[in-house]
């Protein structure tokens, strides 16, 4: 999840309020927003290779190289000057629906520990709970933490460690320990950013304010 997508001036606060114009030409129409395209379409291409093709260890490179580029929508925003608030939702919305497909894909394929996928998901489905809740709810959208991005970051190499790990690549064993050695921070991450920081900016903001408290 790229917070370098993040308008500027964004001091990663994980509550901003949401910008009236998401949806402009000038918006969407930006290279940044282009090459998160690419990632997205990159998606299917990588269960193609799992499922269909069978290779385990091409489908791995695939979804390592979409973690490993993260980076750079937000290189591209700050090189044109092209930070939007519609790519500081597409990145991160990219970013999450490629951990819901690879996820499932992987314990589907039995390549991925059951615990470490369950508490992938349920981290990415709680953090999504709580960012509808905002922006529709509370009129907030929640920006990315680095608490939240470097688990993120984390889980986007070990996924396709844990798949590497299982296929026929000669340096399997070894991606098999480097898997647990990005997985076990990487989630301690991700969820201490849902837990410790977006749940209680959206408690703290769903609370009555005193004038509407005394209302009636």
């Amino acid at each position: 999840m790229s917070a370098t997508s993040r308008p500027a001036g964004d001091s990663g606060d994980p509550g901003s309020p949401r910008a009236p114009d998401l949806w402009t030409r000038e918006q969407i129409l930006t290279w940044p927003n282009l090459f998160t395209l690419v990632r997205l379409l990159c998606i299917p291409i990588f269960v193609w290779l799992l499922f269909v093709r069978e290779h385990r260890a091409a489908a791995a490179w695939l979804l390592g190289a979409l973690g490993s580029t993260d980076w750079v929508d937000g290189w591209l925003a700050r090189r044109f000057d092209q930070s939007s608030d519609f790519g500081a939702i597409f990145d991160p919305t990219v970013d999450r629906l490629m951990l819901f497909v690879a996820v499932p894909s992987l314990i589907i394929d039995g390549s991925i520990p059951i615990v470490i996928a369950l508490l992938a998901l349920g981290r990415e489905l709680g953090t999504s709970a709580l960012a509808v809740y905002a922006q529709f709810r509370l009129d907030h959208r929640l920006s990315v933490t680095r608490e939240g991005k470097t688990g993120a970051f984390l889980m986007m190499f070990a996924v396709p460690m844990f798949l590497g790990a299982e296929s026929t690549l000669s340096y399997a064993p070894i991606l098999a320990w480097l898997a647990w050695l990005f997985a076990v921070p990487g989630l301690a991450y991700g969820w201490y950013s849902t837990l410790g920081q977006y749940l209680p900016l959206v408690r703290r903001l769903d609370r009555p304010r005193p004038a509407e408290s005394h209302a009636g």
